[in-house]
């Protein structure tokens, strides 16, 4: 792997890993509303998280997507059926 990868791969894992994205806002909110042990499973499940898309990213799942591009789509919209499974339950 050329060296200018592996320093942008780094960059990228040491940039979002201090910055303030959806995760760290969401584990603050979390914290505040339960307390540290409560919200402690949660912190634990960003960083496994967090950890599997930087392994993945790194051995090439984007050119995966871009070889099979109805792949994405398909993902795609399992994320969106995931994220609204629970708002369409309640209703």
């Amino acid at each position: 792997m050329p060296t200018q990868v592996v320093v942008a791969f780094l960059v990228f894992a040491v940039v979002t890993l201090f910055t303030p994205g959806p995760n760290n806002v969401m584990l603050l909110s979390s914290g505040l509303n339960f307390g540290f042990r409560r919200t402690l499973p949660h912190i634990i499940g960003v960083a496994i998280g967090f950890a599997v898309m930087v392994v993945l990213v790194g051995l090439g799942l984007g050119a995966v997507f871009r070889a099979f591009p109805t792949l994405y789509t398909a993902l795609k919209y399992a994320g969106i059926a995931y994220l609204l499974y629970p708002v369409l339950m309640e209703a």
